[in-house]
């Protein structure tokens, strides 16, 4: 490798680095290393890139108090263009598929699959309509349940008829005693 160049006030001192200079030395080196991983990584973030441009019409509709949406490319080992925190598009095996796939406690679901950018904005925004009524119905609140009028229990009419019955034998008996008892 070559010298550091020297600043020219103090000669024979290296003069500090800029940070943008080294990660760009460091990404030709790793290109040097990887070309053909970096350039198939650079064209799944440019297809990326180019579906994110393809979904800024539609995220321009969001109306700005709606902050469910964090919409950016992540450029890992694997390229993501990340719609909210659970959904993201990824490139398929072929690096030409766009796959719109969301996690859930159950796994990844895959909403949606194709080679055609117009398929996967048209699967992103009914997946962004869903989650904006969603977010609608979480945010309305419930009426107060009104109290429920208890009803009276249907009481029985049997029981008052036997409670009657026996009430007017004892009376009977006690009229049928009454009037032996005045005939001695």
């Amino acid at each position: 490798m070559s010298e550091p160049e020297t600043s020219g006030t103090h000669p024979g001192q290296p003069r500090p680095l800029r940070l943008r200079d080294a990660l760009l030395r460091a990404r030709i080196e790793a290109a040097d290393r990887t070309g053909v991983v970096v350039d198939l990584r650079d064209a799944e973030v440019a297809r990326l890139e180019i579906l994110n441009d393809a979904l800024d019409p539609l995220f321009a509709q969001v109306p700005e108090q709606i902050d469910l949406f964090d919409r950016g490319i992540s450029q890992g080992d694997t390229p993501r263009l990340w719609i909210d925190v659970v959904a993201h598009i990824v490139m398929g095996r072929d690096k030409r598929l766009y796959r719109f796939v969301q996690d859930s406690r159950f796994g990844r679901i895959v909403l949606a699959e194709s080679h055609d950018t117009a398929v996967i904005v048209e699967a992103v925004t009914d997946y962004v309509a869903r989650r904006m009524i969603e977010r609608e119905h979480a945010m309305v609140i419930p009426p107060e349940p009104k109290p429920a009028v208890a009803v009276p229990p249907r009481r029985s009419r049997l029981w008052p008829f036997v409670f009657g019955f026996i009430l007017g034998a004892a009376a009977l008996f006690g009229v049928a005693v009454l009037a032996a008892l005045r005939s001695w």
